[in-house]
């Protein structure tokens, strides 16, 4: 991983600075599903610590976390990263009572080496190649806590399209995709957010392409309950894709919110 170490004031941090981009309420969307998925990883926590990494030029994303998470475990923490120290510099005027903000990239440096429940890292890995995700991936994973989750993936600037990887300890687990219905010609207009060690394989012959070509013809065979509004015609979509033997993880529950989670194996690169 040599090309994606900088050594940045006197710490030696994993990564590169990005773009740093970021608005408020722009990661809704997954920490709505991070609640709703790792709830009860979040209540058994012997230590309810969580990361925000790579949170921008400006802090909202890390306190928008917390606030969204202590309505599932009063206690937790969040931990804001960034490799740019004038970035961290100008985060810690909002530290708070269980918000703190530090210096560090993928390495994921913590006081007393704890290891969090659940590390974020949202618009990260997009400037990367991506022969380099499985790495960074693997050295993420190497740092959470048993029952950990890293939820890694891209959104755009306001949050209406949204794309993520959920990863245990042991690895990849599902693709959640997740959109303002109203913002959607079809489901294939998600590609764009498809995290980097995906976006790629959007090409004939590769499984998330077979996905989203299924779900597109699946959306247009529902084109007559856009008449009852955008959600009905997203959920029959996805029943059509779940019976044709789609591996859907999640439920109508979710799928409401206009989401819909398919199993890593499903999609996984080829070669």
């Amino acid at each position: 991983m040599g090309g994606v170490v900088r050594a940045v004031g006197a710490v030696r941090a994993v990564g590169v600075v990005t773009r740093g981009t970021t608005n408020p309420n722009r990661l809704r969307r997954m920490d709505r599903w991070i609640a709703a998925a790792h709830g009860p990883g979040l209540r058994r926590a012997a230590d309810p610590l969580a990361v925000d990494l790579g949170y921008g030029a400006a802090p909202w994303t890390a306190v928008e976390l917390l606030g969204r998470l202590r309505r599932i475990r009063p206690d937790l923490a969040v931990v804001g990263l960034e490799i740019d120290p004038a970035r961290v510099a100008a985060a810690l005027p909002y530290a708070r009572d269980g918000l703190t903000f530090a210096h560090g990239g993928f390495e994921v440096p913590l006081p007393g080496g704890r290891r969090p429940v659940l590390i974020r890292a949202a618009n990260v890995l997009r400037q990367y190649d991506e022969a380099e995700v499985a790495e960074v991936w693997a050295r993420l994973r190497g740092r959470l806590a048993p029952g950990g989750l890293l939820v890694e993936g891209t959104c755009d600037e306001i949050g209406r399209r949204h794309v993520w990887v959920a990863l245990g300890p042991e690895g990849p687990r599902t693709v959640t995709f997740a959109t303002r219905l109203g913002s959607l010609s079809r489901p294939s207009d998600l590609a764009e957010r498809l995290p980097k060690a995906l976006i790629h394989r959007n090409v004939p012959g590769e499984p998330v392409h077979a996905f989203l070509t299924a779900f597109d013809r699946a959306w247009a065979a529902a084109a007559p309950l856009s008449a009852l509004g955008a959600r009905q015609r997203w959920m029959a979509s996805v029943r059509a894709l779940r019976a044709a033997g789609w591996p859907v993880a999640d439920g109508p529950g979710r799928w409401r919110q206009g989401e819909v989670t398919v199993r890593w194996e499903a999609l996984a690169p080829k070669g």
